[in-house]
């Protein structure tokens, strides 16, 4: 699998969190918001794309 944007990629985590896992979504969640805090709207255009905003929503509230 290509790695585009470490964004990109926690969305993706999320698109496919049936096959591995909400709890590695989530902390790939957290791990991004560890290394850029500001950047969290980034995740969210890539949730759109991916559309997966009503299921991430929740997530980024808690965290945000």
């Amino acid at each position: 699998m290509r790695v585009f944007s470490a964004a990109k990629t926690v969305a993706d985590c999320f698109k496919f969190r049936n096959k591995i896992g909400t709890d590695v979504a989530v902390e790939a969640l957290r791990d991004y918001r560890r290394v850029h805090p500001k950047r969290l709207d980034d995740v969210w255009r890539n949730a759109e794309t991916d559309r997966v905003t009503r299921v991430i929503r929740p997530y980024l509230e808690a965290i945000g």
